[in-house]
């Protein structure tokens, strides 16, 4: 995007020409679309409303089913929870903990998925400044780098996030209750006397009186009839040490921080494309430096993923490793493309 000169924009000189969204012309040259700076403010501004209200009508649509959203964020940590025959509940600290997470996944959603739209919109509005030639990267490698993005989030919810929390949790439960002295051996209940029981079923009954108690096996809790259909949960954990209490606050973070770390991590194959086609570091050079390089990432990879280095850490490690390998791939395609279109012309 350029300004017109002084000549355009002296009193009687021709009109800019207004700038056109598309234009497919390998001979199209951005000098003949010149636009003023207030043209380009114009421009601009419809630019970013129209990209506003795309992520206002995805932020509508994500707090209206914001607990659907919610609970997709919080499935990784309930399936392990029930893997484990523990609570599957979570829990706040504060009043507003509840409305904030729920506002903050709401937001957080809208962003991803007014993402494609909100680009869409830059790019109309950078695409007409740029060379064909420009524009060809550009359209090339933005999808790659999308796909890689959503790579990396998935690839951190199927498999690196149910890895995590099932190693923190286990690790917990695994930690004994030390007991004062030497451990009793079991007692033995006196003639005809029996333990109270609590029935165990595959859901919640169609009836029951109140105080009545039972365990759901399918939602792994232990459950109390009140009155008027006023169901209670009572909270129970494992018998050792260590019981999980989880904050809702606290596992978003988490869920946050690693969809983000892994999704930016899987832009590498580019990084290592873009160093190559410039010049700054030659195929070869990446090649000899392999084994640095996996070095290096595990100890990125174990500075910036939570757990031991049997799950995230690994997890992380060796996809950067095959990405790395996928750029250098990709950086010499792009060079020999790149001579067989220099050797045609």
């Amino acid at each position: 995007m350029t300004e017109t000169s002084a000549s355009a924009q002296a009193p009687g000189s021709q009109a800019a020409k207004p700038r056109k969204a598309h234009v497919k012309s390998e001979h199209f040259n951005p000098e003949d679309y010149r636009m003023t700076f207030g043209e380009h403010l114009e421009e601009l501004r419809w630019r970013l409303i129209l990209a506003l209200l795309g992520f206002a009508l995805a932020l509508v649509l994500c707090l209206v089913f914001g607990d659907r959203t919610l609970a997709a964020f919080c499935k990784p940590y309930i399936d392990v929870m029930y893997k484990r025959n523990l609570n599957p509940q979570m829990f706040i600290s504060t009043v507003s903990d509840g409305f904030m997470v729920f506002i903050e996944i709401s937001v957080i959603s809208a962003v991803a998925i007014s993402a494609p739209w909100i680009v869409y919109q830059l790019w109309q509005f950078v695409a007409a400044g740029l060379y064909p030639h420009e524009r060809k990267y550009v359209t090339r490698y933005v999808p790659l780098s999308i796909t890689l993005l959503i790579a990396g989030m998935v690839f951190v919810y199927w498999l690196v996030l149910p890895w995590t929390i099932m190693f923190f949790i286990d690790f917990s439960n695994n930690i004994p209750l030390p007991m004062p002295g030497s451990r009793n051996p079991p007692v033995q209940l006196p003639p005809g006397m029996t333990l109270p029981t609590v029935p165990i079923l595959q859901g919640d009954p169609s009836t029951a009186r109140s105080g009545e108690m039972w365990f759901n096996s399918q939602e792994s809790r232990l459950k109390m009839y009140v009155s008027d259909k006023d169901i209670r949960v009572i909270p129970f954990g494992p018998s050792n040490l260590l019981s999980p209490h989880i904050t809702l606050p606290d596992y978003i973070d988490l869920v946050v921080g690693m969809l983000l770390t892994f999704g930016l991590s899987f832009q590498l194959p580019l990084v290592v494309l873009a160093l190559a086609r410039i010049g700054i570091l030659p195929v070869e050079t990446l090649k000899s430096w392999r084994k640095y390089v996996y070095f290096s990432m595990s100890i990125i990879a174990a500075a910036i993923t939570p757990g031991d280095v049997i799950t995230a850490t690994i997890a992380l490690m060796v996809p950067l490793c095959l990405l790395y390998e996928l750029g250098i791939l990709l950086a010499q395609v792009s060079i020999r493309r790149a001579a067989r279109e220099d050797a045609a012309s």
